[in-house]
């Protein structure tokens, strides 16, 4: 049985890419800003959720604030999936309890899979 990864992304292409990097192996659900995002996570919680930071309607961060505040889905893995991409940036995304930080644009796709083979691993 695949796993499922949620991707909560705005930017179409963006989606496209990460659906045609992860789809053969995962079962994939696509969430266009951070409200529609939550609300999906809420109604079929996945394996793995990749979460933008700068969404419409609502931050990556608040919706993760508002994942880790649900017992229902505070277990589930984040990856912070970001164009934020300074020095400091990866340390912040953690310390606000993000699983994992992948940098945009996605030049090398071995970081995104490994991110999301070590968080699977840790849950299994």
């Amino acid at each position: 049985m695949k796993t499922r990864i949620a991707i909560v992304e705005d930017n179409e292409d963006n989606r496209m890419l990460l659906d045609a990097l992860l789809s053969d192996l995962h079962e994939i659900d696509e969430y266009p800003d951070g409200v529609v995002g939550l609300a999906g996570i809420e109604a079929s919680p996945p394996d793995v959720v990749l979460l933008d930071i700068s969404l419409p309607k609502m931050t990556g961060t608040e919706v993760l604030a508002r994942m880790r505040a649900n017992p229902a889905l505070q277990g589930i893995p984040v990856i912070a999936l970001t164009a934020h991409a300074m020095p400091d940036d990866r340390e912040s995304f953690l310390a606000q309890g993000f699983d994992a930080y992948v940098s945009k644009p996605i030049i090398d796709e071995s970081i995104l899979f490994d991110a999301i083979t070590q968080l699977l691993a840790a849950r299994a």
